[in-house]
């Protein structure tokens, strides 16, 4: 988020100046690419590039020496920097974006959500990805998962609203006794104050986000864009432009009218839980 802050910073001095990318790039030795990354704050920020522009753009003492100190924040290593041998640079990403937000939507029709992963559930997930690992990276992964769920216990921690297919729960994954414990972990996280959980039933026929899984992340800050996340099998795609913010606003907004009430979720808990048992 700091990054962000700062990009977005850096962004609206240089067009205040009517400083193209490409000349903010050639002063820092740069690309007009780089410039752009900065600003979306998908980089690291370095001392002298931030000098380089702040002359640039003419910044008085007082803002400077402020911006000098955000990048030094922007620059602190992410709390998953012990994991970051097992990520690519797209999810490390993510993990950073997902510490951030006021509000997280999503969406998924194959999985439950990360956030809401019991141990054996993201085991039993994990080891579809990652069957040929050995134990101890096994292990470290499921910590990975596990240390993200602190986010939703945390003192201030963000909303997180998700919708799920119906297939989800009935998808037995790692087993009936690890379901009937995820499961009864969905009810659980019901009760959170800022969790809202909805199921999709088989009997809505096709909805709105047939397309795949998605999740959209907004900021308190108001001045950040929303950031709309796809993964993919070997890939990922961060969506800030506001057409595909719209868009995909719009359908996670069905999906909370198509999908059952909230109210009705525990029930329909309970009855995927009774049916693992016939």
């Amino acid at each position: 988020m700091r990054r962000m802050q700062l990009g977005a910073r850096l962004r609206r001095l240089r067009e205040a100046k009517g400083v193209s990318r490409e000349d903010a790039g050639w002063r820092i030795r740069a690309s007009e690419s780089k410039i752009s990354r900065m600003e979306l704050g998908r980089v690291g920020f370095k001392e002298r590039d931030i000098a380089d522009l702040l002359t640039l753009y003419e910044v008085d003492d007082e803002e400077r020496a402020a911006l000098v100190a955000l990048a030094h924040e922007a620059n602190t290593p992410g709390w998953w920097q012990p994991y970051g041998d097992l990520l690519s640079s797209r999810f490390q990403y993510y993990l950073d974006l997902e510490a951030a937000p006021s509000l997280i939507r999503s969406y998924e029709i194959q999985f439950v959500p990360g956030l809401l992963q019991t141990e054996g559930y993201a085991r039993a997930v994990i080891m579809l990805g990652h069957g040929d690992a050995g134990a101890a990276e096994i292990d470290r992964r499921v910590g990975l998962r596990m240390a993200r769920k602190q986010l939703l216990t945390r003192p201030d921690p963000p909303r997180l609203w998700a919708v799920i297919d119906e297939a989800v729960l009935r998808r037995p994954i790692g087993g009936p006794q690890v379901m009937r414990a995820q499961i009864a972990a969905l009810a659980q996280a019901c009760e959170l104050p800022g969790v809202r959980l909805q199921v999709v039933p088989f009997e809505a026929g096709g909805h709105a986000a047939a397309g795949g899984a998605f999740s959209i992340l907004r900021f308190p800050d108001e001045e950040l864009p929303d950031v709309v996340y796809i993964e993919h099998l070997t890939s990922a795609l961060y969506l800030e432009k506001r057409e595909d913010i719209d868009a995909y606003a719009a359908v996670v907004g069905r999906l909370f009218i198509e999908a059952e009430p909230p109210a009705r979720t525990p029930e329909i808990l309970h009855k995927a839980l009774r049916a693992l048992d016939e």
